[in-house]
């Protein structure tokens, strides 16, 4: 019986994260910063999450950046992503062999 409780507290908060704003904003935002702010912010979260689990995600620090230091360098020429995701990899898997 508790399970459906926690699952639908889960639910609800989950709902009212998504309804609330749209109560609150029925105008469109005019802020050139606020709506500034309200763009960057799926960005700023994805990498919060992110930019940890890379560098801890082989047990070895040295390897993780390594592999990052790739990713990034085949990202800025603009190659594919799974160029850069495969070349990263394996950048990260050998270097945790030395």
């Amino acid at each position: 019986m508790k399970t459906y409780i926690y699952i639908a507290v889960m639910a609800a908060v989950t709902y009212l994260i998504r309804v609330i704003p749209f109560g609150f904003f029925n105008k469109k935002i005019r802020s050139v910063f606020l709506r500034s702010f309200l763009y960057y912010i799926p960005y700023a979260v994805l990498s919060a999450m992110t930019l940890p689990a890379i560098f801890y995600s082989t047990g070895n620090v040295l390897a993780s950046v390594i592999g990052t230091v790739i990713a990034v360098a085949l990202a800025y020429f603009e190659m594919p992503l799974i160029v850069v995701a495969l070349c990263a990899s394996v950048a990260a898997f050998l270097a945790g062999f030395i």
